[in-house]
């Protein structure tokens, strides 16, 4: 894989904040995640009256990377609509490991961090109990 460039994930993932559906916070985020193969996928938020409903920037990006049939990230950058650097609420993080695992890098200033820094002891599906097709 090539060195990856933060500098244009970072720009990707401004471009994809000014797509962002945020009315009431103000808030505009932007994701740029790159893929295992190489390709970067992007995502914004999209709010919703209640709050609660509110699609983070980071869940467009896990729902675009998936649509194209790729399952995995290896860096991911997300930004404010000013080009700031944000990190992930602990809810993206919880997303995040799950296609990209806790190795995945994460923009954070001064520099980017595993995300297993981010979330340390994650629950994973380690954590998850075997199952099998015959237990009751």
């Amino acid at each position: 894989m090539q060195r990856l460039d933060w500098s244009a994930l970072r720009i990707a993932a401004r471009n994809a904040a000014a797509m962002a559906y945020a009315p009431y916070s103000g808030l505009h985020v932007g994701a740029a995640g790159l893929s295992s193969s190489g390709t970067v996928f992007t995502g914004c938020n999209v709010e919703n009256v209640s709050y609660g409903l509110t699609l983070c920037a980071e869940c467009g990006l896990v729902s675009a990377l998936r649509q194209a049939g790729e399952d995995s990230l290896v860096a991911v950058a997300a930004v404010d609509g000013d080009g700031n650097c944000l990190t992930p609420c602990g809810r993206c993080r919880q997303l995040l490991l799950e296609h990209g695992g806790p190795s995945m890098l994460i923009d954070a200033l001064p520099v980017p961090v595993a995300l297993s820094e981010l979330l340390p002891g994650a629950f994973d599906a380690a954590s998850l109990p075997s199952r099998s097709e015959d237990q009751a």
